[in-house]
């Protein structure tokens, strides 16, 4: 799941101010000695990550069996990036750093984190298993900092009877002919009172900018990190059709509003309510649905482009080792455990046999591990008629046609410089092209300035 919009407005705030930043240059951990083998003993102390389901659990207790004499303290609750770049620049950090992928880049330009080839080679980790789009986005100026782990994806989530009354098919509303979902949102849409009362599509503005604009064919930032590339046409296009979607339903206001008054994580959401018809959602909405919900009307697809091809704007998590971290060996072995391939399968089979007895549904677990993917695919109904194991077929199809940001030192003011223009065209102050331009202006600017700070080490 993606940081809070909190947590990267505190990360953009202490990086822009200049705060506890890691103690610069790029120090690998060539001190250590990496070795499968090896007896380990000391303390893990591991920053950011919690271990509150048996994917968690199942994982944490065969790395602990791993670290032999070595024990594992978990620092849990959402990363606190201010709390890690201080202890970094304090000398007194973690020994190993949970966190999302997109900040790698950041923490790697900062020297809060540490290339990890001697790790990798050590400890033997196979790189090879990694989805491309989740190793690109750990890797800072051709160095890996970070071992992925989860993946995050998007799917078209609708309501069937919605779609059915209007007339509409999942043809209309899965992206792949963007007049045709302004035509579902319009028939879809439904007033009460002079208030919106149903919406019949959020085109999830404005987090999901990235994926529209890749859908039209363009990318907000060059391959290499270096040059934003936020006002070519294609983004603004883009821009201004998703706005468009709520332009039709009264503005992004009415539905945000609307949006946000809904019992999302309850048997009153949405779907479940007749009061949306369609929007893409990551993955991991399925199993809540399914679970609150099981027998609300849905029906699932992949997002897809404007060619019909499956797509989805690939984030996640990612393990770490802080510079200075006090048990290098140790959290590099942690961080092999805890993604390889056996400890995913082992995972996703504790979740099958807990669902089994609960009477729920296995919806699958996407991970960065194409191998660990395969075998847990299998586990999960994707070939069945119901609609939940459409639900499931279409997130791993999506998983299969993923992209990402890639890594970049001005990752939280790039994504700022976006988001904050983006909210002006929802708004009203200004026109998606202005917007973008600004946001060009801004983010390149940022993108500049911290390659050059990098550049000059």
């Amino acid at each position: 799941m993606r940081f809070t919009t909190t947590m990267a407005a505190l990360a953009a705030g202490c990086l822009l101010a200049g705060c506890a930043q890691g103690t610069g240059g790029s120090d690998t951990t060539s001190d250590a000695s990496f070795d499968p083998d090896a007896d380990l003993t000391g303390t893990v102390e591991v920053m950011g990550f919690g271990a509150g389901d048996e994917i968690a659990t199942v994982r944490l207790d065969r790395a602990e069996q791993e670290l032999g004499d070595a024990k594992v303290k978990l620092v849990e609750g959402d990363l606190d990036i201010q709390q890690f770049l201080s202890s970094v620049a304090s000398g007194q950090p973690p020994s190993l750093v949970y966190a999302e992928r997109s900040q790698i880049g950041t923490f790697a330009s900062r020297g809060a984190v540490v290339p990890l080839t001697d790790c990798i080679e050590g400890e033997g980790i196979d790189t090879s298993v990694f989805r491309p789009s989740a190793l690109d986005e750990v890797t800072f100026d051709d160095q890996v900092y970070g071992i992925p782990e989860f993946n995050v994806v998007q799917i078209t989530q609708a309501n069937a009877d919605l779609l059915q009354q209007s007339g509409h098919t999942l043809d209309d509303v899965n992206g792949s002919d963007w007049d045709a979902v302004l035509a579902a949102d319009e028939d879809m849409t439904k007033q009460q009172g002079g208030n919106l009362a149903t919406i019949g599509y959020d085109s999830k503005l404005p987090e999901f900018l990235p994926l529209w604009a890749k859908a039209n064919g363009a990318d907000l930032i060059s391959e290499d990190g270096r040059t934003a590339q936020l006002d070519s046409p294609e983004v603004v296009e883009a821009l201004e059709w998703a706005v468009s979607v709520y332009d039709a339903q009264g503005g992004f206001g009415e539905v945000k509003a609307l949006r946000d008054s809904a019992d999302f994580f309850g048997d009153g959401n949405q779907f479940a309510s007749g009061t949306l018809g369609a929007m893409p959602m990551e993955q991991w909405y399925v199993n809540v649905l399914n679970d609150v919900s099981p027998d609300a009307p849905m029906a699932f697809d992949t997002v897809r482009d404007r060619q019909g091809e499956p797509l989805a704007w690939a984030s996640g998590s990612a393990w770490a080792i802080p510079k200075g971290s006090p048990d290098p060996e140790a959290a590099c072995r942690m961080a092999r455990v805890m993604t390889e391939t056996d400890s995913w399968v082992a995972a996703a089979e504790a979740r099958v046999a807990a669902r089994k007895k609960d009477g729920g549904l296995f919806t699958g677990v996407l991970t960065a591990n194409e191998d660990a993917d395969a075998q847990i695919e299998a586990m999960a109904p994707t070939d069945g008629d119901d609609v939940w194991s459409q639900a499931v077929a279409a997130t791993y199809e999506a998983n299969d046609h993923t992209f990402s940001m890639p890594a970049n030192p001005a990752g939280d003011e790039f994504e700022q410089a976006w988001q904050d223009e983006v909210n002006k065209v929802l708004t009203g102050d200004k026109e998606p092209a202005e917007a973008m331009a600004d946001a060009q202006e801004a983010a390149q600017q940022a993108l500049d300035e911290a390659w050059a700070s990098w550049d000059d080490k």
